[in-house]
């Protein structure tokens, strides 16, 4: 066999804790796959960085297994990991690089949801009555509706043949239902018992903004008793799921779908379009140059700018959501709303500093940017061509 090595990637996390539980999960792999070497890498927040991961490990093998360690396929692992590896290909073209697939809607996953549920109506006298009592599983959320779709899967699944009166997926931001209006609804149906199961692989500060909400609500309702679960974290079921989808990438059974984009490997007659960057490049072109972008004609005219927002979870808790609304308000008051778009991201990477803001093709990013902060944005930037010096974060050269 080529020597082969296997890296874990996984999101990244300002909390410590949070990196030591993913760390803690690669140690687990690392002993099962004695022969192999096993390394981690993280998308962001968290060093060593997926490039670096790359070349670490791309140093001494022949062979690269990426094993992405995320419960739903979205944009880290449809946009980060492709784009990483067509880089990390043409540095290595020697090794032979394959993706995995990401947890995704695994029976064992649903087990060990299942297992955590259990442990918290141990913590609320049984489950003596499972008709009576409600589950609400809460997810992440995502900007991708595949992720969104997978994550109610799991929650079906989760659910069936288990008896429980209720079962309700809801999402802890970016998208609707959020916990919070979740668990209201679930409150008016007269549950004895509320089990809540954060479907979150390890700790950090999404579970620290459960435990408040779960609190807020234990306050309004104190006659519904109330519980949360431990999030997912390390259980053999998480192992036994994510040793499959090792086993299926070192198979080449079940590669990472993205990995296999026309953009990223030849496809039939259109071979042309393979290129690390391309898939990225086909919008900045579609809006400076639109001739040269996809052979098709368009009804609309090229846009002037392009206003991107971020929505990830941390933006949106500081008011990214309201903005958005704000400036496309602005916008239509107007009158440029057809050749100004605004469009919600996933996380651009300013975690701690948002909402962040980017204007393209100017390449000014803004940050801290309130709703209150709209009509100024509009009229001065986007409207005047006149910066909002007090809130630049870095002009892109």
């Amino acid at each position: 066999m080529p020597r082969t090595g296997i890296l874990i990637v996984g999101h990244g996390s300002r909390e410590p804790a949070s990196n030591r539980e993913f760390e803690e999960l690669v140690g687990c792999i690392r002993l099962r796959r004695a022969d192999l070497e096993v390394r981690h890498a993280y998308v962001e927040l968290a060093e060593p960085a997926l490039a670096d991961g790359l070349n670490a490990i791309a140093s001494g093998n022949e062979r690269v297994v990426v094993a992405p360690c995320f419960l739903f396929t979205a944009g880290h692992v449809k946009n980060d990991i492709p784009l990483a590896l067509s880089a990390a290909r043409r540095k290595f073209p020697t090794v032979r690089f394959t993706a995995g697939r990401v947890l995704g809607v695994h029976p064992a996953m649903a087990e060990l949801a299942y297992q955590r549920a259990l442990e918290a109506a141990e913590a609320a006298d049984g489950l003596a009555d499972a008709k009576r009592t409600a589950l609400v599983i809460v997810g992440r959320g995502s900007s991708d509706p595949d992720a969104n779709g997978d994550f109610f899967k799991l929650a079906r699944l989760l659910g069936e043949g288990r008896d429980f009166g209720w079962v309700a997926p809801a999402f802890i931001g970016i998208t609707k239902p959020l916990f919070s209006e979740a668990i209201e609804l679930v409150a008016r149906a007269r549950p004895e018992k509320i089990l809540v199961v954060p479907y979150l692989l390890f700790t950090g500060r999404l579970i620290s903004q459960l435990k408040m909400q779960v609190r807020e609500f234990q306050a309004r309702y104190p006659w519904i008793k109330t519980v949360l679960a431990p999030h997912l974290g390390i259980h053999p079921k998480l192992i036994e799921a994510f040793d499959e989808r090792i086993d299926e990438a070192l198979s080449e059974r079940a590669p990472l779908p993205c990995d296999n984009c026309q953009y990223r490997t030849p496809i039939g007659a259109i071979a042309e379009n393979v290129g690390g960057f391309r898939s990225l490049l086909w919008s900045a072109r579609h809006m400076e140059t639109h001739a040269q972008a996809m052979p098709h004609a368009h009804a609309h005219r090229p846009m002037r700018r392009h206003v991107l927002v971020c929505g990830n979870v941390d933006c949106a808790s500081r008011g990214s959501i309201a903005l958005i609304g704000e400036l496309r308000r602005a916008l239509k008051r107007v009158g440029r709303e057809r050749e100004i778009r605004v469009t919600r991201t996933s996380c651009m990477g300013r975690c701690g500093e948002g909402p962040t803001v980017a204007v393209y093709p100017d390449g000014i990013w803004y940050r801290g940017v309130t709703p209150a902060d709209a009509n100024e944005l509009v009229d001065c930037h986007l409207i005047g061509d006149r910066l909002v010096g007090r809130l630049i974060d870095a002009i892109m050269q």
